[in-house]
C-alpha cells in the first residue's frame, strides 16, 4: 500500500480517482490546490504525488518547482494537457512521469508502481566509487576526493546513472529516458547542459575531461582519471 497525495482541483475527478485508488489497496490523501498540497507534502510525507497542472491557485509547473526544493517524492503529473512541451516542462521542472486524461486507473495504478520501483531501494550497497569521485545512492551524498559536492537533484541522478555503468559509454537516449523519463527523446540540450554543469564541478571541461568523457554521436562514459 501507497499513500497516495492527489493535487486536484475538480471534485468530481479527485473523487474518482480517490475511490479507484482505495479500490486497489491505497490510502489516499487530497488537496484542491498548489500551495495546501505542497504544504501537504512537507507536512504529511505521501510516498507518490499526482499533480493536476491547471490548478486554480498556482500553475502546476511552479508547484512542482517549489516541490522539488523540498522533496523528492515521486510526483506523477495527471493533466488534460496533451501538448508535448507540456510534458517536456514538467520532465524538466522534476516530474517522475506524465499522464494525460483520460486514463484508466489500471494504467495509473501501474504508472504509481512504476515509480515506486524507481525510487526504491537501490541493489548496490554502500556508495558507488569511481576514482576519487563516491556516490552514495540510499543518502544521496556525492563526494570528490572526501570533499561534498553540491549537486541538484537531477545533477546527481545523471552522475548516479553513469556511475551504475561506470566505463561504458551510455547514450543521451537511455539517459534521457532514465533520468528524465522521456524515452522518445528530444532533449539533448538538457543532458548537454547538466553534463556542463557536472564537469564544472568535477574540475574539468569538455575539451580536458577527468571523469566525463563524450563519445561523439554515441554518448556518455564515466571513468576514473588516468584510465582512459
Amino acid at each position: 500500500m501507497a499513500v497516495i497525495l492527489i493535487i486536484e482541483d475538480d471534485a468530481g475527478i479527485r473523487a474518482a480517482l480517490s475511490r479507484a485508488l482505495t479500490d486497489r489497496g491505497h490510502a489516499v490523501q487530497w488537496q484542491p490546490g498548489g500551495l495546501p498540497g505542497l504544504q501537504s507534502v512537507i507536512d504529511d510525507r505521501p510516498d507518490v504525488v499526482l499533480l493536476d497542472l491547471g490548478l486554480p491557485d498556482v500553475d502546476g509547473i511552479q508547484v512542482l518547482t517549489m516541490l522539488r526544493a523540498v522533496s523528492e517524492v515521486p510526483v506523477i503529473v495527471v493533466t488534460a494537457r496533451d501538448e508535448d512541451t507540456d510534458a517536456v516542462r514538467a520532465l524538466d521542472a522534476g516530474a517522475d512521469d506524465f499522464v494525460t486524461k483520460p486514463f484508466g486507473a489500471d494504467h495509473l495504478d501501474a504508472r504509481i508502481r512504476a515509480v515506486l520501483r524507481r525510487g526504491g531501494p537501490q541493489k548496490t550497497e554502500g556508495p558507488l566509487t569511481v576514482g576519487g569521485l563516491a556516490l552514495d545512492a540510499r543518502t544521496r551524498v556525492a563526494t570528490l576526493d572526501g570533499e561534498p559536492l553540491e549537486l541538484s537533484r537531477k545533477e546527481f541522478d545523471l552522475l548516479l546513472a553513469l556511475a551504475q555503468r561506470a566505463g561504458e559509454v551510455v547514450s543521451k537516449r537511455e539517459l534521457l529516458a532514465e533520468v528524465w523519463q522521456q524515452p522518445y527523446g528530444g532533449g539533448d540540450r538538457t543532458i548537454d547542459v547538466h553534463l556542463s554543469w557536472l564537469r564544472r564541478k568535477l574540475g574539468e571541461s569538455a575539451a580536458e575531461p577527468r571523469y566525463l568523457h563524450s563519445t561523439r554521436g554515441v554518448g556518455i562514459r564515466l571513468v576514473a582519471p588516468g584510465t582512459d
